[in-house]
């Protein structure tokens, strides 16, 4: 049995196919030699995107078509590349359309920014001319079904490839999505409708498979800890946090013993991501698990497995998204507005992402967690300064998935001292108005803060995976 390649690890596979129309071959020889050089470079700038190419060469009749689309179908793609290298028909790339079962981009990119009309012949126009047959494709591809993207530009064109960067971006989110393991540990928090999750939903909007998991399974894993590997854990903290002068000793020890727990727990059960919740009574174990779990679930996200706490399944989702995208995504909700200095107060108490963080996080001592029972550590700090944008996985009445983003600025400014993450954001609007705006959009009550402006790639993720995206108007 082969093994699972983890999210972390997982590159997107796109596969690549070139083509022309092959009755031009013998009326120009130079024409196809070009294009065969147009498709290497193509080739070329496409595994810089860190992605996996399949690429099965130059088509140049519906006979290779087919061929080609065969090869596809085998190497189960993520997404895959036509590139329309001159004129061509629409049956050279239909059956690879319909076939393949994975989504198709059209690029047309032509040698340079422009011909040379005072020289250029038949033969050399035609090598700028993938523009051609692009209504054509789009036109068949909506007779035939299939949904229809495309870029257009020239080979060394670095809008067009951030585009097509975008697209296999997204084509490795939503095969992360496609293939994950997400486990859901524990209960829902009492009352939390918008959280409640239907699991059959995120397999039928998103794919992958939810792991139901017990809070037993992380307590024998944190029983057989050893002292060894507490210590070993311990380090690690210390060298990641500034440590509070509230953080006890004891309580510190148990959220190490409980990190070095979720760690073999993400391993045994081969999870991508994680969300849980217990409420627990009287400091018995399982309440002394949950409440220790902010430390370990810390680490976690900051290496690419975010977990999430309250049971948000959805926002463990949205969290994976945005660091698949390289933004990173800690969990948050809104904790004030701020009228006199225009911004949006937001965060949590609990874990956050750590790769994003202004500064050094701090782990903050806490007798009292609110809303919560049991005590410990966690973990303060605010995201980067600068661009970020809030992210959701949002519901519908129809049970459909739908992103749910904001682009705002993460700006300088007092912050409370309690053990949260907040984030002061501007969103270039009135705070009410837009926390107003938010509300109205159907998110949940948390959501993912991810670092940049990433409504694009957000959009390119939305489609592919089949869901919609709104947009919530932010500076």
């Amino acid at each position: 049995m082969t093994a699972r390649i983890p999210a972390t690890a997982r590159k997107p596979r796109v596969g690549l196919v070139a083509g022309g129309l092959g009755a031009y071959w013998p009326q120009f020889p130079d024409l196809l030699p070009q294009l065969r050089r147009s498709a290497a470079r193509v080739s070329e700038r496409m595994t810089e995107f860190d992605a996996e190419v399949v690429d099965v060469g130059f088509i140049s009749d519906a006979a290779e078509g087919a061929q080609a689309a065969e090869r596809l179908r085998a190497a189960d793609c993520d997404l895959i590349v036509g590139f329309l290298t001159t004129y061509m028909t629409a049956t050279m790339l239909a059956p690879i359309a319909q076939r393949s079962g994975a989504p198709v981009l059209l690029i047309n990119l032509q040698p340079t920014e422009a011909m040379d009309h005072a020289t250029f012949d038949t033969g050399q126009w035609l090598a700028y001319c993938g523009a051609c047959p692009l209504p054509e494709m789009a036109n068949t591809f909506e007779r035939l079904g299939v949904d229809f993207r495309s870029v257009s530009g020239h080979l060394e064109d670095e809008r067009a490839w951030q585009r097509i960067g975008r697209w296999i971006r997204a084509a490795g989110v939503t095969s992360v999505l496609r293939n994950g393991r997400h486990g859901l540990m524990g209960h829902l928090y009492p009352g939390m409708y918008d959280v409640s999750t239907d699991l059959t939903m995120v397999t039928a909007n998103l794919g992958g498979h939810v792991e139901v998991l017990e809070f037993d399974d992380l307590r024998v894993r944190t029983e057989k800890v050893t002292d060894a590997e507490v210590e070993a854990k311990l380090v690690q903290t210390r060298k990641t946090f500034d440590l509070d002068e509230t953080v006890d000793a004891d309580d510190l020890a148990w959220a190490a013993r409980v990190s070095v727990g979720l760690d073999r727990l993400v391993e045994d059960f081969d999870l991508d991501s994680l969300a849980y919740y217990h409420r627990g009574l009287d400091g018995e174990t399982h309440e002394r698990l949950g409440a220790g779990m902010i430390l370990g679930s810390s680490l976690l996200t900051a290496r690419g497995i975010p977990a999430a706490g309250e049971y948000e399944l959805r926002t463990s989702l949205a969290m994976l998204i945005a660091d698949r995208l390289g933004a990173g995504g800690s969990f948050t909700e809104l904790q004030a507005l701020n009228f006199r200095d225009d911004v949006v107060e937001m965060g949590h108490d609990g874990p956050g992402h750590l790769a994003i963080s202004e500064r050094r996080p701090l782990l903050r001592g806490l007798g009292v967690y609110h809303g919560k029972r049991g005590w410990g550590v966690s973990v303060e700090f605010d995201v980067k300064h600068g661009p970020v944008t809030a992210v959701g996985l949002g519901q519908t009445r129809d049970g459909r998935y739908r992103l749910i983003a904001s682009q705002g600025t993460v700006v300088e400014g007092p912050l409370l001292r309690i053990g949260n993450t907040t984030s002061r954001v501007d969103f270039g609007r009135d705070p009410g108005e837009w926390c107003d705006a938010w509300s109205a959009s159907g998110v949940g009550h948390h959501w993912a803060l991810a670092t940049g402006h990433i409504v694009p790639e957000l959009r390119a993720v939305a489609e592919l995976a089949g869901i919609g995206l709104v947009e919530v108007a932010g500076g």
